[in-house]
């Protein structure tokens, strides 16, 4: 209903128009405590099932994505929420292919977003999709933040970045990331950290809750999903490309990392 919204940080918030409208254009979902006392609600989710059909695009930010998947909107689709929600969600809703490492995940007109910054970035993409790239670029330069983040980003990589107020692994991750078709054993990562390698990956572990290893498998996996995505370079060349070496190496990653091979991934990108 139209008036006053209270927030959870008790600003309140003036809505002029009640959700009784004929047909909106893009719904948004936003997480939060609201978000888990509103997902058993029958009402909320009726009034979910009736609109969804007649939006153009449906998003959610965050735990957003539980009342989405409560009221249906997510079976069989690939959606994500924020980290430390998704093993719930996942368990939760089986009947949803959750991607628990992205930042945002589009399937068809159903677009669903990580954590609360994660909703940026959402924001960014669906002006790109309506206005174009010039226009989330101008939009992000006013914000002052990242056009994209590089790489397709994941929710790791932000994790890391966002870890420590001196930005030191962010630098690293950025230094790895021009250098993945190069090796980068542990000792040479230490090297660029400025750091014994001893107690870089001591400290590199204790901060991230990851090997130096299994952080670099994740940028490659990275950069090699938006390649293999976005782009049409066969697979052999971006395993290449992304430090994998060869395709039936990066194949078993992706598995790993994704639950699917590239292929099969190349395949749902150019259907939605």
């Amino acid at each position: 209903m139209a008036g006053p919204v209270a927030s959870s940080s008790g600003v309140a918030l003036i809505a002029e128009h009640s959700a009784d409208v004929a047909a909106l254009d893009t719904l948004i979902v936003v997480g939060g405590p609201g978000a888990r006392e509103a997902e058993p609600c029958r009402e909320t989710l009726a009034w979910l099932r009736a609109v969804a059909p007649e939006t153009r695009r449906v998003t959610s930010v965050c735990t957003g994505a539980f009342l989405l998947a409560a009221a249906g909107l997510l079976d069989g689709r690939r959606a994500t929420t924020h980290w430390q929600r998704a093993a719930l969600f996942a368990r939760r809703y089986p009947q949803v292919r959750v991607e628990p490492d992205r930042i945002y995940v589009r399937d068809g007109n159903i677009w669903t977003s990580a954590g609360i910054t994660a909703g940026i970035d959402l924001a960014l993409a669906l002006i790109a999709d309506d206005l174009g790239d010039e226009a989330a670029k101008r939009t992000a330069q006013q914000l002052v933040v990242y056009h994209r983040r590089p790489g397709g980003q994941s929710q790791f990589s932000a994790l890391i970045e966002l870890g420590r107020p001196d930005g030191r692994f962010g630098v690293l991750l950025g230094w790895v990331r021009e250098r993945l078709h190069e090796r980068l054993p542990v000792e040479r990562l230490a090297g660029a950290a400025a750091m014994s390698p001893r107690n870089f990956a001591r400290a590199f572990a204790a901060e991230t809750g990851m090997t130096p290893a299994r952080a670099v498998e994740h940028l490659r996996l990275e950069a090699a999903r938006v390649e293999v995505e976005t782009g049409s370079e066969p697979i052999d060349r971006v395993a290449v490309r992304t430090g994998f070496g060869d395709p039936e190496r990066m194949r078993r990653a992706f598995i790993r990392g994704f639950g699917q091979p590239p292929q099969a991934l190349r395949r749902t990108a150019r259907a939605t």
